[in-house]
């Protein structure tokens, strides 16, 4: 293997995109990743670093730029991270995505399966209905890369206005009244984070500020300078979390105005949101994820649909609505508390909820013989673990769909599901996170005598 030596500029031509949206070029045989370069731009390049896994390198300069990079729409793009394709066309973005799905199913699950298309999003820019800012001394922002250290920002092209408005306003009381930032060093200050939720269907926005203590008389100000910058804020709530570490929501929830919580809208469904509620961040594409994953599920009117890792219960109220009876699962109590609540809300009777690990339900469904016409997950990034997917296919249901937020993962776990006799048939990809690197991928198992 050919080593690159740090500091060396070549001249090189960018092939493809990386899953973290970097730019891949081949230098003696090596793959160099180049952030923010496009296929198709000639780059002279410097190397960063040769980790003999993966060279690392950045431009110096632009030789041949490609027809589909444009201006960045975000002053603060690409320092802060939280977008890693705001240089690309959308068209760019989203074949960009569609060939790391696709190259997952290839390359590393060794899968007969092709995504035939990515759903694109209407909306590209202020399309997230929840925000998470940190707090430090020069104001709010984001995390760099792999750091701790905050980007401060003014506007952030992925959010409603109002979440920028709230954080600037808290970033106000703190300046008002000599409140300062939390330290993760020191451990020493008080506020952590801004943490805000728009309800796009109801217009409700709900603000919560992360504290390490309480604020005693400065809590009536804090509550003052939110209303005067935000007068048609629902629901302000104080977190105390005195945790060590980066956990945003931890410890004990004060509703200092308003109500407990808001409520929006997906597929025709009603949620109440508290701080801690689990909800799909896009609801538009979210419905088009949730309709496929139902459609593929329920072809018919299956008995009984078993959705693993099932949140607070949006798919699972989805599925509830063709299927006889849905069971969902999850680990998370409030999650669960939250499903249960929306199922009352909405009039659903036939959906019923248990707070499990997936490994326990599915292999108790197993031994008790409970047999699911069709099993729904979609569990974290990391994936499923080879106990769980033995016990789902021990369930024999017809149909296991699949959904995930990566495709390195999801493809690593469809070739165990295929050797147990449950080969994948239909992919679809969906576009949750614009302008991000992430994308979502929704897979239709069939057991195989079927």
């Amino acid at each position: 293997m050919n080593t690159l030596s740090k500091n060396e500029i070549y001249t090189a031509a960018v092939e493809a995109l990386s899953s973290d949206g970097a730019g891949v070029c081949r230098i003696d045989g090596r793959a160099v990743f180049v952030k923010d370069a496009l296929p198709g731009e000639t780059h002279e390049i410097k190397i960063l670093k040769d980790s003999r896994t993966a060279v690392f390198a950045k431009s110096e300069k632009r030789l041949v730029s490609s027809p589909e990079r444009i201006e960045p729409d975000c002053p603060h793009f690409p320092k802060c991270g939280g977008c890693t394709m705001r240089h690309a066309s959308y068209k760019t973005e989203l074949e960009a995505k569609l060939q790391r799905v696709n190259d997952a199913f290839r390359r590393i699950g060794h899968l007969d399966l092709v995504a035939d298309e990515i759903i694109g999003s209407e909306k590209i820019s202020e399309y997230r209905n929840k925000a998470i800012y940190a707090v430090g001394k020069d104001g709010f922002g984001f995390y760099r890369p792999r750091s701790h250290e905050i980007i401060p920002i003014s506007r952030c092209a992925l959010q409603p206005e109002q979440a920028d408005i709230a954080a600037k306003s808290v970033c106000r009381f703190m300046r008002e009244n000599e409140v300062a930032a939390y330290d993760e060093a020191s451990r020493k200050g008080l506020i952590r984070h801004v943490f805000t939720r728009i309800a796009f269907a109801s217009a409700q926005i709900q603000v919560t500020v992360v504290s390490a203590g309480g604020l005693g008389a400065k809590t009536k100000n804090l509550v003052g300078a939110i209303l005067e910058d935000l007068p048609d804020v629902t629901s302000i709530v104080l977190n105390i979390n005195k945790s060590a570490g980066n956990t945003v929501l931890s410890g004990d929830f004060y509703t200092l105005y308003g109500s407990d919580t808001i409520e929006d809208r997906l597929s025709s469904l009603s949620f109440r949101l508290s701080p801690m509620s689990f909800f799909q961040i896009n609801p538009p594409q979210a419905e088009r994820l949730y309709n496929i994953a139902v459609d593929l599920a329920c072809t018919g009117s299956p008995d009984l649909v078993l959705d693993l890792y099932c949140g607070a219960g949006t798919i699972s109220l989805c599925l509830a609505k063709r299927a006889k009876r849905v069971i969902g699962a999850e680990i998370v109590p409030s999650a669960i508390e939250d499903a249960a609540a929306n199922a009352a809300l909405n009039g659903i009777t036939n959906a019923e909820f248990i707070c499990a690990d997936a490994a326990k339900v599915s292999k108790d469904f197993a031994l008790q013989g409970i047999k699911p016409d069709v099993i729904v997950v979609d569990p974290p990034r990391k994936g499923l673990t080879e106990d769980v997917i033995t016990a789902i296919t021990q369930m024999s249901p017809q149909k296991i769909i699949y959904i995930s937020c990566d495709p390195a993962t999801q493809s690593r776990d469809l070739t165990l599901f295929q050797s147990l006799s449950y080969p994948p048939k239909t992919a679809k990809a969906i576009d949750m996170f614009p302008r991000t690197n992430h994308v979502e991928c929704v897979v239709l198992m069939s057991r195989r005598d079927v």
